[in-house]
């Protein structure tokens, strides 16, 4: 794998840096806070203008043709500057499901809405205690042509926001995969607060009527797809989360004086600076080839699982890291760099902990030593 960055990587990378440097500034989120406000409309607008959400998409829809990696390079410079908008669930839950899943018909007909802003998606896929994909508690039972939900999904990221949300079901006993729209009968969002600010809701479906996403017969390989991609994705957010976590942090320990001399003199605030960036950059170099082996058509559910490990595990430390490092400004939670704190204590736990990524990683090699053997 070449890890070099080609130009276009480059390009798009510096773009969505540069709206996110001077659109999500820390007066800005002060603003929203202030204002009792978790999404940012206005930077949504400006990131859709952009064409940012096009570019990782294939040239014949007429996107940029970045694809997965391009998506990770994205949501790095979303996590490096805490951005709230729901950019990566809009992509992960809507933008390539439906380019994978859908018809030509429904491509041509929703494709616009995502792309442009106008359409935004939430992704209701955990669930309390089980594992992913998982046998979901929500169920789904066919009436006729159509498909009726009912169940709770808890907290489930931007659903306050969100237009459409994609859910995993429990379908005659297999895993299916649904979009829902939150305005119909049926659908009910109740804000429900997450450690990070993602305008998170309890979504609560009596009834309510699900599109299936692709085949239901095949709905485990379908939800597979769409968790795999999704773990990707949150583990380039922890990238960007952690490394200008480490940038503040650097900064402040080497201008921050004790007894005459700086913080970043001291050899135990230099061995935890560069735990942070070791585990870092970890997280990069797995996140890469996951995304990477993605876009060549390989299957890469191991290293999914392998990224979203460190994301979570190596994410944690270096957050705690940087934040102590701070001293007593890091306890301050309207200085910077507790927000990098919150953002990567969530991405630990969104679509299950380190420990469960390990155990999922463990089950997946399991199984292929009994098939191994069988033959």
């Amino acid at each position: 794998m070449d890890f070099n960055l080609s130009e276009d990587q480059q390009a798009l990378a510096g773009l969505a840096g540069d709206i996110f440097a001077a659109r999500s500034t820390h007066d800005r989120m002060k603003q929203l806070k202030a204002a009792g406000l978790e999404f940012d409309a206005d930077l949504w607008r400006d990131v859709a203008e952009a064409g940012l959400m096009g570019a990782v998409i294939d040239e014949k829809h007429d996107g940029g043709g970045l694809g997965i990696v391009g998506l990770a390079l994205l949501l790095e410079q979303q996590g490096r500057f805490t951005a709230q908008v729901p950019l990566l669930d809009t992509l992960a839950y809507g933008v390539l499901p439906l380019l994978r899943f859908g018809s030509a018909e429904r491509i041509e007909a929703e494709l616009p809405g995502l792309l442009d802003g106008s359409r935004i998606v939430a992704g209701a896929i955990a669930e309390a205690g089980a594992g992913l994909p998982g046998k979901p508690k929500v169920t789904a039972r066919q009436e006729g042509d159509a498909y009726v939900l009912d169940g709770v999904k808890r907290s489930v990221p931007w659903a306050q926001v969100a237009h459409s949300v994609l859910v995993t079901a429990n379908a005659g006993g297999r895993t299916a995969v649904f979009v829902v729209d939150t305005a119909a009968d049926g659908v009910a969002v109740e804000a429900a607060p997450t450690t990070a600010p993602w305008a998170s809701g309890h979504v609560t479906l009596t009834g309510a009527r699900g599109v299936p996403v692709g085949d239901v017969a095949e709905g485990e390989d379908v939800a597979a797809w769409i968790v795999d991609r999704a773990r990707v994705a949150l583990a380039a957010l922890q990238v960007g989360v952690c490394a200008q976590a480490l940038t503040r942090t650097v900064e402040y320990v080497t201008t921050r004086e004790q007894f005459g001399k700086p913080l970043s003199t001291k050899q135990g605030v230099m061995m935890r600076a560069a735990e942070s960036y070791m585990d870092t950059e970890a997280i990069r170099v797995t996140t890469l080839e996951a995304a990477w082996l993605m876009d060549q058509g390989e299957a890469a559910t191991e290293q999914a699982l392998v990224a979203r490990w460190w994301a979570s595990e190596g994410g944690k430390r270096a957050v705690h890291a940087c934040q102590h490092l701070h001293g007593g400004m890091g306890s301050d939670i309207d200085h910077p760099i507790h927000r990098h704190f919150l953002w990567g204590r969530q991405i630990d736990v969104t679509l299950g902990s380190g420990i469960q990524q390990l155990a999922a990683l463990g089950a997946l090699f399991a199984r292929g030593s009994a098939k191994g053997a069988g033959a």
